[in-house]
């Protein structure tokens, strides 16, 4: 599973999600506070929920991330609405499935660390801040999901 997060311009991040097979790639929007909402949603997988949700504004697309826990393992479904400002109440299957995969749930939590540890090292907080403009730098939500991953996934990869 790789996954990486690229501020692209001023409020801009590219996205891309790859499993080996197939890939998909959004240009995301400051309007939310995208980062966060994705580390909160991996976060998310070790609760007691099976099901997270979390959207990307693609300015005016909405790209829904629905994570289906299942076991060890994570179902992961990437739905496009045409406008965010009025898709927020549609049911998921309302919308069209751009990306589907299963994959680890530890697979998974690294490659969005490994991902969000690099947007730091390159860019800093206030670098962050900087590019996308209207929320700071998720700190408390990657060291979170930093604590979680390692504890619970033996993962012994480096963060």
């Amino acid at each position: 599973m790789h996954f990486s997060w690229e501020l692209s311009g001023s409020g801009w991040a590219t996205c891309k999600i790859w499993d080996g097979s197939t890939k998909h790639r959004d240009i995301v929007s400051y309007c939310t506070n995208a980062l966060a909402d994705l580390l909160k949603g991996v976060t998310g997988l070790y609760g007691p929920d099976d099901v997270q949700r979390f959207s990307f504004d693609l300015e005016p697309a909405e790209a829904r991330w629905i994570l289906r826990r299942r076991n060890s393992d994570v179902h992961i479904t990437i739905r496009r609405f045409p406008d965010m400002s009025t898709s927020v109440d549609t049911p998921d299957g309302k919308g069209t499935p751009v990306w589907t995969s299963t994959r680890p749930r530890a697979s998974l939590a690294h490659a969005v660390l490994a991902a969000a540890e690099q947007v730091l090292r390159i860019h800093g907080e206030d670098g962050y801040l900087h590019k996308w403009r209207l929320h700071a730098f998720p700190t408390t939500e990657l060291e979170t999901l930093r604590r979680l991953h390692l504890a619970a996934d033996d993962c012994a990869l480096q963060h």
